[in-house]
């Protein structure tokens, strides 16, 4: 990787905010973090490493800002974090998700062919090669067909396609990341763990989807940040790399440790009607990745739920005036 400045998009999102810290604890800064700060984005998610950044306040589908941004802070690797992730929201909306996830992305990415960045590393996951049954044997690998059955997954799915044509178009310099589900602070609690954390703090009802076993793929979101930070250190231009943990858990698994972690009743436990298009498992391969860079999660499962419960616990602050700011009533359906 070239050794300028980095650019973040999404870098006030739960994801981004936690690779900005990440990355500034090991390299020098500044960082130069571009969000729109929607509803789940915020600048306090970055109080603590003010000093380290520069804050852009701009849309990804704005190609006039991303250029100048870019222009005027000497950037040369982009980390592309911003999406609308919310499934649910997405089953309501799904015009906002195309226009973020896809154009906001082919917005970006001609932004970094015109200023001819050395790198652009675009954040994807596991949910664009569709389901994978819940007895299945299978993983998915990086040559696994896409598959998306969720509007969400598809935007995706768009921007991952808008990369690899870039990269082969243009000769842009690119890399990618499909990753499972993330976990941990500073994630807006409309997500599962959060919104079942902070639920269960104020003793409230647990809503689990109807197909309780349906089943996914954890990683603690400090994992994620060192992958990405692995890809663009050692990873290969053109490439794609699966991050995975190998370790699943049921919605109904997640809330039985929550209620342990906060010593809740399972009483608390209250199913919901199916959004639509639930899948029911994800799970990704992650073998090119731990093989050819030596990632590997360090954080298991029950311990890193365990310190974001008590993270939830001790930052009632940052999570409360949020809770209210979710569009979507997962009980609606």
């Amino acid at each position: 990787m070239a050794s300028g400045r980095l650019l973040v998009t999404g870098g006030a999102g739960f994801i981004g905010s936690n690779f900005v810290r990440h990355w500034l604890a090991g390299h020098e800064g500044p960082v130069v973090v571009y969000d729109a700060l929607t509803y789940a984005g915020s600048r306090e998610s970055l109080a603590d490493v003010e000093s380290g950044i520069v804050f852009v306040h701009a849309d990804v589908c704005d190609l006039d800002r991303a250029e100048e941004a870019i222009a005027a802070h000497g950037v040369d690797t982009i980390v592309n974090f911003a999406a609308e992730s919310h499934n649910s929201l997405a089953v309501l909306d799904p015009g906002l998700f195309f226009r973020t996830n896809v154009l906001g992305t082919q917005t970006m990415l001609e932004a970094a062919r015109r200023a001819g960045v050395a790198r652009f590393h675009h954040i994807s996951t596991c949910e664009v090669y569709g389901d994978l049954a819940l007895d299945s044997p299978e993983a998915f690998t990086e040559q696994s067909p896409y598959r998306p059955r969720t509007p969400y997954n598809a935007s995706k799915a768009g921007a991952d396609h808008a990369v690899r044509a870039y990269g082969e178009t243009y000769g842009l310099p690119t890399t990618i990341t499909n990753c499972c589900n993330n976990y941990g602070p500073f994630q807006f609690p409309e997500k599962l763990i959060p919104l079942f954390t902070t639920r269960a703090l104020d003793g409230q009802p647990l809503p689990m989807y109807a197909s309780t076993r349906n089943r996914r793929e954890w990683l603690h979101v400090s994992d994620h940040c060192r992958a990405v930070e692995a890809v663009l250190e050692r990873g290969r231009v053109g490439e794609t790399y699966h991050v995975g943990s190998g370790e699943e858990a049921s919605i109904e698994d997640v809330a039985d440790l929550v209620l342990a972690a906060t010593g809740r009743p399972s009483s608390l436990k209250m199913v919901v009607p199916d959004r639509p298009g639930h899948d029911r498992r994800y799970l990704l391969d992650s073998t090119k990745i731990r093989r050819e860079l030596g990632w590997e999660p360090e954080v298991g499962f029950r311990e890193g739920l365990d310190s974001t419960v008590a993270w939830y616990a001790g930052n009632r602050e940052w999570w409360e005036p949020r809770r209210g700011r979710a569009p979507v009533q997962e009980t609606a359906w």
